[in-house]
């Protein structure tokens, strides 16, 4: 069986709470072994450090979104230093910029981006991004971090873009948006991409791929993300796995 990492699962979700053991069970069945769990906001982080507490292979990143930004407080900084020095999760995240929701106070979002950067630089710690219509204000910002290493999730950046990104050291997370036939750009990035540099999710609950529309997603449909993935290269797939598997480990130092 294939050993999978799904880099950006929101395990903690509510969504599963009724089923998260049978769901994580259904994940190790076809080989998920570990998961990502990044933050949204301050009032989630507890919930998700028990989740990834009472479950084997669930590791925690503590971050601020921006798209809950109306939610974060100065002090959730101030919050986020303290459960990085006791938790000692294995990253800083989900944060970034959202340019597609045009009701989100810019200024307020590159504050909170530029604080949790420089955190994660202090911490020597790899980030889970957010980047919607906003990665090349992302990768501006990054330039100023050169420490800094990490992924931008669920990427949908151009090719030029993800070529700035691998001069910075950054590996680019896809997940089942690419099963999706209409999907040319993102079929076009994975395909140009060094594998070497890519990273494979869920981002469950959501993002659902083609074979699951309007249904809740899960770490367990990864395989789909796998096999969409390896096609597009033509490579197989136990190679696919393999790479973006070592890959997960080396970003994250995962003890694997």
């Amino acid at each position: 069986m294939l050993n999978l990492i799904d880099t950006h699962a929101h395990f903690d979700d509510a969504s599963f709470a009724a089923d998260r053991t049978e769901a994580l069970q259904r994940a190790h069945a076809v080989g998920v072994v570990a998961q990502i769990v990044p933050a949204i906001n301050f009032a989630q982080w507890e919930n998700l450090r028990t989740v990834c507490q009472q479950h084997v292979g669930l590791y925690p990143a503590y971050g601020l979104h921006p798209v809950f930004l109306a939610e974060h407080e100065p002090a959730h900084l101030v919050a986020l230093v303290d459960y990085l020095t006791r938790e000692q999760p294995i990253a800083v995240g989900e944060f970034g910029l959202d340019y597609y929701l045009t009701e989100l106070d810019r200024v307020k979002q590159q504050q909170f981006f530029i604080e949790q950067l420089a955190i994660a630089q202090q911490f020597k710690l790899p980030v889970i991004l957010h980047a919607r219509r906003a990665v090349e204000e992302v990768i501006n910002q990054l330039r100023k971090f050169p420490s800094v290493r990490g992924v931008i999730h669920s990427f949908s950046g151009s090719v030029q873009q993800a070529k700035k990104l691998l001069d910075l050291g950054f590996y680019m997370g896809f997940g089942a948006p690419i099963t999706y036939v209409g999907a040319h750009n993102l079929q076009r990035l994975v395909r140009y991409l060094p594998l070497e540099n890519i990273l494979i999710e869920t981002d469950a609950p959501d993002q659902p791929s083609i074979y699951h529309r309007h249904q809740r997603n899960e770490p367990a449909y990864l395989p789909e993300v796998l096999s969409a993935l390896a096609a597009l290269r033509q490579q197989s797939i136990e190679e696919v796995a393999a790479v973006t598997t070592a890959n997960a480990i080396r970003l994250f130092s995962l003890p694997l």
